[in-house]
């Protein structure tokens, strides 16, 4: 009789130890990672406002490439993969933007160049100056 009184309460431990396993396994998820996906968005907005699709279209694209692969995680409920793939997406925006910021700064100093090259032949010109 004794050998009975034991057993449900064993079973009773087991069952309650594996849902609180359970439980926790399932609490372990984490969230999505919706600020980083906004970051990388946002990102992607502001590197289309730098002209990166002429500037940086490469690291555009693989910025736009990694934002859907981390959509893609997430609707797959890999959220740490998901929070990665934003988090390099965004990081291929801002080096887009900046890539493009910096063709843009490198044209108009060409421009500046060529406007004192032409400013200084027309003042050695009308002064009788040798070049």
């Amino acid at each position: 009789m004794y050998e009975t009184s034991r057993g449900p309460p064993r079973l009773r431990i087991a069952t309650g130890l594996t849902a609180f396993l359970l439980i926790a396994g399932c609490a372990s998820t984490p969230p999505a990672p919706t600020a980083t996906l906004q970051a990388a968005e946002q990102a992607i907005s502001n590197a289309d406002r730098a002209e990166a699709g002429r500037y940086a279209a490469a690291e555009l694209s693989e910025a736009r490439t990694k934002l859907a692969s981390a959509n893609a995680a997430v609707q797959d409920e890999k959220m740490v993969a998901a929070e990665q793939l934003a988090e390099q997406s965004r990081a291929e925006a801002e080096l887009a933007s900046a890539r493009s910021e910096a063709a843009k700064a490198a044209a108009v100093n060409a421009d500046l160049k060529r406007g004192n090259d032409a400013l200084l032949e027309e003042t050695q010109r009308n002064s009788g100056a040798p070049r």
